[in-house]
C-alpha cells in the first residue's frame, strides 16, 4: 500500500478483465494454487482443524463449513496483494487465526503477529503456529493496551476482521502503526458506507487517505472489500524509537503474486 499502487494493481489484473466483468472466480483448486502455492497442504490442514477442533471450541460456526474457504481462507488470503514484500503485520483480535494465519501461509516473507486477548483463543492460536510450523507471534492483549502498543508500535500494517467500527479500529489500530503505514478493516458490502460515516473521526484520529479497495477480484467471485487507511506522517510518535523496516522517505512496492515454484 504506496504511492504507485493503482498503476502496479492494473498492470497486474490487465490479463483478468474479462473474468472480472464477468464476475467469475477461477475454479477452487486453482485458486487454491493461485494463493498457497506449494504451501497449499498447509491450508488445507489449517482448513480441516477449524472444520472439527475450531467448530468444537466455538472458533468458528457450525453453518461456516460449506463456506469455509471463499468466506475466511481466500477472503484473509487475497489481502497480501496490498501488503509490501517483508512487511511487518499485526492481525488485531485474530480469533481463530482470520486473516493472520492464512496470510502467514501464502506470504512467509511477512513477520505477523496474532493479536488476542482471549486465552483459550490464545491457545488455539498456539496451536496452530506449532502444529503448521508458522513463523508468526502469538500475544494476548488488546490494541489500545498500553503494554501492547509498548511491544508493537512502528509496525508496517495492522489487518483486522469484523473488529467493531472504523472509528474504533482507527483509535485502536493506527497507535501501532508508523507513519506512513497503514490500517487494513475487512468490511463487507456497506464498506464505502462506514467510510462515510467515519470519515472525521479517523481524520481527527491521525488517519489519511482512507480508500475502499477490492482485493481478489483475479480469482474470487467474491472479492474481498477493505478499507486502507494511512497513518499520517506528522502524528506524534509519543517517544517511539524510530521507524521500522523502511524509512518515511522510501517506497515498498506491493507485493507481486506471481507462480510460485515448490519449496
Amino acid at each position: 500500500m504506496v504511492d504507485g499502487y493503482e498503476e502496479e494493481a492494473a498492470e497486474r489484473f490487465s490479463d483478468e478483465t474479462a473474468r472480472q466483468e464477468a464476475g467469475q472466480g477461477l475454479p477452487d483448486g486453482a485458486v487454491r494454487e493461485e494463493l498457497f502455492g506449494a504451501r497449499a497442504p498447509l491450508a488445507e490442514k489449517f482448513a480441516e482443524r477449524l472444520l472439527t477442533d475450531g467448530i468444537q471450541r466455538g472458533l468458528i460456526g457450525p453453518r461456516e463449513g460449506d463456506r469455509l474457504w471463499e468466506r475466511h481462507l481466500y477472503n484473509s488470503a487475497v489481502l497480501s496483494e496490498l501488503l509490501p514484500e517483508g512487511a511487518t503485520v499485526v492481525d488485531v483480535g485474530s480469533g481463530a487465526g482470520l486473516p493472520g494465519v492464512p496470510l502467514a501461509i501464502a506470504r512467509p516473507d511477512l513477520r505477523i503477529t496474532l493479536l488476542e486477548p482471549m486465552a483459550r483463543r490464545i491457545t488455539w492460536l498456539e496451536e496452530i503456529r506449532d502444529d503448521l510450523d508458522l513463523h508468526v507471534t502469538v500475544l494476548r492483549g488488546r490494541a489500545e493496551e498500553s503494554e501492547v502498543r509498548s511491544r508493537l508500535h512502528d509496525v508496517d500494517c495492522v489487518v483486522a476482521r469484523a473488529v467493531g467500527s472504523l472509528e474504533r479500529l482507527t483509535a485502536w489500530c493506527l497507535p501501532l502503526v508508523r507513519p506512513g503505514g497503514w490500517l487494513l478493516a475487512q468490511k463487507g458490502a456497506s464498506a464505502e458506507q462506514e467510510l462515510d460515516r467515519d470519515r472525521a473521526a479517523i481524520t481527527r484520529q491521525g488517519g489519511e487517505r482512507a480508500v475502499v479497495r477490492t482485493c481478489g477480484e483475479s480469482v474470487l467471485s467474491s472479492p474481498a472489500r477493505v478499507v486502507a487507511i494511512r497513518r499520517t506522517e506528522s502524528v506524534d510518535q509519543g517517544g517511539a524509537s524510530g521507524v521500522r523496516g523502511h524509512g518515511r522517505g522510501s517506497a515498498r512496492r506491493p507485493h507481486k503474486r506471481r507462480k510460485r515454484k515448490e519449496r
